[in-house]
């Protein structure tokens, strides 16, 4: 008997989508639709300015400087994604299925990353590692007068791969927490190794969590400009961004509209890999939790590697921050810390979260239980606006609420809205993923007892990718929490988040102040993500 085929193992994969109905409800399709729509205004926009641009503008596709600009991006965007899968696997599964020590911790720690924002992130990898940076100064008494370069490729993918690494983690972390240990117990009862059962068992189960997570961190590689510009690598978002700096607009424009082509061409590509398995369970939750790895010799060889990747995209960070404050207090400055500001983006992040995971679920709902046509072009196009740099969505909101939506125009409801259509691919991957380890026969048995198809969904579904629900709520909440320029450009008049702040400091070179407000950042988001991610375990558990 084939090990897949064993009965009552939990999850199973399976091809097509056998015992369920083609059509989708109204109740399901009409929120996803208006989802997709929303999601697709912004794009409406570029193609209404690309018409507009003149044949000239539309000759700029086809130079060789934007094909060579082109292919360094997708480059960039290939190398960062392989790098961050390579991170996020072993360290999810360390800090999940092991008894490594200080697991919860780690489990914090791993994922704070993300809330760098890339320009303050590739700023302090320059000022510590960089050839005349901070390094190089302790290093000068022995005769080392200037480090290797860190500008260009190099530079740009070291300081991606350590600030996107998070985006394949957390969804990898909610798949094996939510993963029964029946199979890989029979896999082992079978008579195969360890290693054996997570490559031929474990590995394969993941994979809709890796691939969700792989494709966020190609798209946000394509679409960074904070770490490219700084690091001198020229991208084609920073193509983009140099094209809205000399107000030639409708060139911005057509770039950003091939940057959203590109985007679905790699969506595409993604959705052609995974095929159509189907990895569900029959299973209610109460599987057995996996057996704890015990890590033996590897104990401390493994505590060594996250030590050593927090070390490098946290620790390095915090330890640059901290010493520009404490030359600002040695120097006499005024460092206030502005709470209100802290207290926005808590509050902002926090309701730009819940409203994501809301537009995400049916969404992804359609696309796993009712996948034909629709259903993945929905989940595709939800996908575009993570691609666009911040600033065409941002500027495309603010073309739509003064001609159209007058009384949203600079609201707290237009920033959420702006939010939902930049991040909603975070949201999606993580609850798509659960939701593949969950069976349809399930929301079949509560209908069979008498319940409706929405309060099914609600009462059994749902409760069952909360895993990947709070997994990408988290991705949500920490990448609003350090947005930039749709921030700048949407937010209500006096409401000044700590991204906006430290970007304002920074620019005026007031290092000390950027300081201190990047280390309440990251104090600000250490808690909501602390909470997250344990409850998430505890629950799991």
């Amino acid at each position: 008997m084939a090990l897949g085929e064993l009965a009552g193992l939990q999850p199973r994969v399976y091809e097509g989508s056998r015992g369920r109905s083609s059509r989708p409800p109204a109740v399901l399709l009409i929120p996803a639709a208006l989802v997709g729509a929303a999601v697709l205004l912004p794009v409406a926009y570029l193609a209404l300015r690309s018409l507009e641009a003149g044949t000239e503008t539309w000759d700029l596709l086809l130079r060789p400087r934007t094909l060579a600009i082109l292919a360094r991006s997708l480059l960039l965007a290939a190398t960062v994604t392989a790098a961050s899968v390579a991170i996020a696997v072993p360290l999810a599964w360390l800090t999940v299925r092991t008894d490594l020590p200080l697991r919860g911790l780690w489990s914090v720690l791993t994922a704070l990353p993300l809330v760098i924002p890339s320009y303050l992130g590739a700023f302090l990898v320059v000022t510590a590692i960089g050839p005349k940076g901070l390094l190089q100064g302790w290093l000068a008494p022995i005769g080392v007068e200037r480090l290797p370069s860190i500008y260009g490729f190099a530079g740009a993918w070291l300081v991606l791969t350590l600030l996107s690494y998070p985006y394949v983690l957390l969804p990898v972390r909610a798949a094996l927490a939510r993963m029964d240990a029946a199979l890989e117990e029979s896999s082992r009862s079978l008579g195969r190794s360890a290693w054996q059962t997570f490559l031929l068992v474990t590995l394969p189960l993941l994979k809709p969590a890796i691939a969700a997570g792989a494709l966020l961190v190609a798209l946000y590689t394509l679409s960074d400009f904070g770490a490219v510009s700084l690091l001198r690598f020229e991208t084609f978002t920073w193509a983009i961004y140099v094209q809205y700096g000399s107000f030639a607009r409708d060139s911005a424009a057509v770039l950003s509209l091939m940057l959203a082509a590109l985007a679905l061409g790699i969506l595409v590509v993604e959705s052609r890999t995974r095929g159509r398995s189907r990895y569900d369970s029959t299973d209610t939750g109460g599987g057995r939790p996996p057996t704890v790895v015990r890590l033996g010799r590897w104990r401390w060889p493994a505590v060594a590697l996250c030590a050593a990747v927090v070390a490098l995209a946290l620790a390095m960070p915090a330890g640059v921050l901290a010493y520009w404050a404490a030359r600002g207090f040695i120097a006499g400055e005024t460092l206030p810390l502005v709470w209100s500001r802290a207290w926005n983006s808590l509050f902002v992040s926090g309701l730009a979260a819940a409203v994501t995971v809301a537009a995400a679920l049916p969404v992804a709902l359609l696309a796993v239980r009712y996948p034909g046509g629709l259903g993945r072009l929905l989940e595709r196009v939800s996908y575009v606006g993570f691609a666009l740099p911040g600033i065409a969505v941002a500027l495309a909101l603010v073309f739509l609420g003064v001609r159209f939506a007058t009384p949203l125009y600079q609201t707290l409801a237009m920033l959420v809205f702006a939010y939902v259509v930049l991040f909603l691919p975070t949201a999606l991957g993580s609850v798509r993923a659960s939701l593949l380890q969950v069976s349809p026969a399930l929301e079949e048995a509560a209908r069979s007892l008498g319940a409706t198809q929405l309060r099914a969904v609600f009462s059994v579904t749902i409760p069952l990718v909360r895993s990947g629900a709070l997994a990408g709520g988290a991705l949500v909440f920490l990448l609003v929490m350090k947005e930039l320029p749709a921030t700048l450009i949407l937010s209500p008049i006096g409401f000044e988040t700590l991204a906006v702040s430290i970007w304002g400091a920074a620019s005026e070179a007031f290092f000390a102040r950027a300081a201190v407000e990047s280390v309440l950042l990251l104090l600000a988001s250490w808690v909501p993500m602390a909470f997250l991610v344990l409850r998430s375990e505890v629950r799991e558990r």
